[in-house]
């Protein structure tokens, strides 16, 4: 609730308000799929949501053929406009451009090193750049521009690396579920010893990370080979 922004519609001399979440509902806006239990902060439409004044059931059904909060908050959020406060504003670029930054990282590497950019660099190159954050526009809309602003300051690209991995019987269960948070598997045997054997493709910028955490906990016995 602390961070729901206010999606209003003003339509024949009447206003409709629903509390959103800001990122979702600029992406419904877009035309994306978004889960409406999370776009609504709450399952109310407001005539004046500061207030807590709901909306007229009579008057919904008029204007919109419903009285569904899902359904009438589907098109006040369509049709209407999204609401900031200056600290919302402030709050939802701040959010926004971190998501950027770590997008960056995650995938881009230095291809001089071919190793990962920190995030701090790749922000210090950002200010540099005069990159600013639009709204209305997705990350990864925005993760292009960026690094066409980051390329003449930077060494940067996209890339992914295939990684085939060994993980002994002993360990093999423990890691199953820290491998699957890093992606997805394109292959996996398990051979007669137990071992678990799998290949993926990562985001380069996460390689390393990946490595430490399987060495984390099988303690050091895990093959690696990068393809």
């Amino acid at each position: 609730m602390d961070d729901a922004v206010i999606a209003r519609l003003d339509t024949h001399g009447e206003r409709y308000e629903v509390l959103v979440d800001a990122d979702l509902a600029m992406e419904f806006k877009r035309g994306k799929d978004v889960e409406l239990s999370k776009l609504l902060a709450v399952e109310t439409v407001f005539k004046d949501s500061k207030k807590g004044e709901k909306a007229s059931e009579e008057m919904m059904q008029k204007r919109f053929g419903t009285v569904d909060p899902m359904e009438v908050a589907k098109a006040i959020v369509k049709k209407g406009d999204i609401q900031f406060t200056t600290e919302q504003r402030r709050r939802a670029m701040e959010e926004k451009k971190k998501r950027i930054i770590a997008t960056i990282a995650r995938n881009a590497i230095n291809p001089q090193t071919d190793t990962p950019h920190p995030p701090a660099r790749i922000e210090a190159a950002l200010e540099e750049a005069k990159f600013h954050v639009d709204l209305t526009k997705s990350v990864d809309e925005q993760v292009k521009l960026a690094l066409k602003l980051l390329r003449p300051i930077i060494p940067i690209k996209f890339e992914e690396k295939r990684i085939a991995v060994k993980i002994p019987p002993e360990h093999a269960p423990r890691c199953m579920a820290a491998v699957r948070e890093f992606g997805d598997i394109r292959k996996e045997e398990w051979q007669k010893d137990g071992s678990w054997v799998f290949v993926m493709d990562l985001p380069a910028g996460i390689v390393d990370d990946f490595f430490d955490k399987l060495n984390s906990i099988t303690k050091g016995e895990v093959e690696t080979k990068i393809l």
